[in-house]
């Protein structure tokens, strides 16, 4: 059993929230979201905004407050390979009421078929809100350029 060992990001003017499924390796190791270097969350984002992209924590941290954007995952524990999402069991999931208490969320989008899952079959119900699907910023969905990201992900902005 593997546990999420990053706090999400959010403050009291938090207005989106970005689920992921759980966390690669790279950002288990780093403590932060969205480390793998191929990852593309950051630059989609940060194209989105058009700002510049963030490099550091801090950079990252104030870049998502600047944008009132909350950041966690679905999954708060699982069995897991590596960072193969397809190989997640027994997942059991965040308490994002966490968030959803402290911030006035206006829409909830999840990054990825696996985080529409288990948000779907974990978090759903609990909360009584449904999610918005956004095409996966990992490397592995190499179908989907990076522009074409940015233009599925411009969803974000309020």
């Amino acid at each position: 059993m593997v546990l999420h060992n990053i706090e999400p990001i959010y403050d009291e003017n938090s207005k989106i929230l970005i689920l992921g499924s759980f966390p690669s390796v790279k950002s288990r190791e780093s403590e932060f979201f969205y480390a793998h270097p191929q990852n593309r969350f950051w630059k989609v984002t940060s194209a989105v905004f058009n700002m510049p992209l963030p490099i550091t924590i801090d950079d990252k941290k104030a870049f998502l407050s600047e944008n009132k954007i909350a950041l966690w995952d679905v999954i708060a524990s699982c069995e897991i390979d590596g960072s193969s999402d397809s190989s997640i069991k027994n997942a059991l999931p965040n308490e994002i009421e966490r968030i959803l208490d402290a911030a006035k969320i206006r829409k909830i989008f999840v990054n990825g078929r696996t985080s529409e899952k288990y948000y779907n079959s974990l978090i759903k119900d609990r909360v009584n809100r449904s999610a918005i699907f956004l095409p996966s910023t990992s490397p592995a969905n190499a179908s989907w350029s990076t522009q074409r990201l940015i233009e599925a992900w411009t969803a974000i902005k309020l």
